[in-house]
């Protein structure tokens, strides 16, 4: 039996990607979380004395310059190495340009797989059935084509697997590097291909085995849910045994508080605290990251716009009071119960209604709000530029969304002040 554990896109020491985290404490959480689902990865190989590590790409997340980095790997592949546990590692996109990967001086028991395939025939006691492990590394950022032509046929009688960067047919999120089918894959011939690029687990185990296994640490909500490697096993027999460990240290979550009739804002927080205590508890991770929806008709729709600060204390608090939980973010889409009648007179419904028909669909003002944010967006860091959209569809949308959020926060200010009057 040879068996191994398979990862990749780890993205080390990452750089936070999303704008809301101003938690000082959460900032540091989630900027260690993806070293520490790396020792777990570590600690997941001694415990169940594999004879492998295979890390199928973006081991980094770019031009890594950190010696702290250089460290910490250095380390965790010493472990590895006094274990007896070999690593095989290649190239993705994000780490090809990586100068830590041509740095770093690697125990003998690490291979790095160079720009051009390799076929590495793994040391068996005798008898053992030969395990061939096929590798290739990125050589350059982008890979637009296919690079499954330029690896190496199976070797016969042996047990072959692939190690493959690739975003397969594509999906969302993620761009198109050296794509190819499933149904090409298979038609290797290799027993099992570990895959990385595609942050989603997938696995098809028909005709050899093709496994994207996810990361193993999220970075943001828009990678939540808890993270994992795989545990496989293959037989003499080339049966192929695959399960799931969960590696994840924070495991970001969407979690919805439903304020429907509620007219107390006591039992507002009260509802607060029970979707995060129950979230809490079906988690998998040793921390919740919460982003709170708040949704439904209620009276207090105008005070909850015009005091979300006040709310995502009161949240922050009773997620403190949960333990190992934290409110990353607050989104508010609640709206007063009924409609208001147009022809009542009210200066406020009226206002209401000339934003959010006449003003914000207006040709005018779009055209002032893309200049306003395409001069804002400029101003970022490269790594933030996406936040609001990749593409011009998804940062147009974005900026409806924003501009009608900041439209109800100014009518809950209104609202608020015309109560007070």
């Amino acid at each position: 039996m040879y068996r191994f554990v398979h990862t990749a896109d780890i993205h080390l020491d990452s750089p936070l990607r999303s704008l809301a985290l101003r938690d000082a404490e959460l900032a540091e959480l989630i900027g260690n979380a993806t070293r520490r689902a790396f020792v777990r990865i570590v600690d997941l190989c001694l415990d169940e004395q594999v004879d492998a590590l295979m890390i199928a790409g973006d081991l980094y997340d770019g031009d890594q310059t950190s010696m702290k980095t250089a460290r910490f790997l250095a380390e965790q592949l010493r472990r590895l190495h006094e274990a007896g546990i070999r690593v095989f590692i290649i190239r993705g996109n994000h780490d090809a340009i990586a100068r830590i990967t041509k740095e770093l001086v690697l125990p003998e028991s690490v291979k790095l797989f160079s720009g051009r395939a390799e076929a590495v025939e793994v040391d068996r006691a005798p008898g053992g059935l030969p395990i061939v492990i096929h590798g290739l590394s990125f050589a350059q950022p982008h890979a637009p084509e296919s690079l499954l032509a330029k690896y190496r046929p199976a070797v016969d009688g042996a047990v072959n697997i692939g190690m493959l960067h690739t975003s397969l047919g594509g999906a969302p999120g993620h761009d198109l590097y050296a794509p190819c089918s499933v149904a090409e894959l298979q038609a290797t011939g290799f027993d099992y291909w570990a895959l990385g690029h595609v942050h989603k687990r997938s696995i098809v185990e028909e005709r050899g085995a093709v496994v994207m296994p996810g990361m193993p640490q999220g970075r943001d909500i828009n990678e939540a849910g808890a993270k994992s490697v795989t545990l496989v096993a293959i037989d003499d027999d080339r049966s192929v045994h695959i399960e799931q460990r969960y590696t994840s240290i924070a495991q970001f979550e969407r979690v919805a508080v439903d304020a429907t009739g509620l007219e107390d804002w006591r039992d507002l927080v009260a509802g607060v605290t029970r979707a995060l205590e129950k979230e809490r508890d079906a988690v998998r991770s040793e921390h919740l990251v919460a982003r709170l929806q708040v949704t439904g008709a209620t009276p207090l729709a105008w005070r909850l716009r015009r005091d979300a600060d006040l709310l995502k204390t009161e949240a922050d608090q009773r997620a403190s009071v949960i333990g190992a939980s934290w409110v990353e973010k607050l989104e508010i889409a609640c709206h007063l119960p009924g409609q208001r009648v147009e022809s009542s007179g009210d200066p406020l419904s009226e206002l209401h209604r000339l934003i959010g028909d006449d003003i914000l669909g207006s040709d005018a003002f779009q055209a002032e709000l893309l200049g306003m944010a395409e001069e804002l967006r400029a101003q970022l860091p490269q790594e933030c530029r996406d936040a609001f959209g990749s593409d011009e569809a998804s940062f147009r949308d974005a900026l409806t969304r924003l501009a009608r959020d900041g439209a109800e926060d100014v009518m809950a200010r209104f609202e608020a002040a015309g109560e007070g009057a």
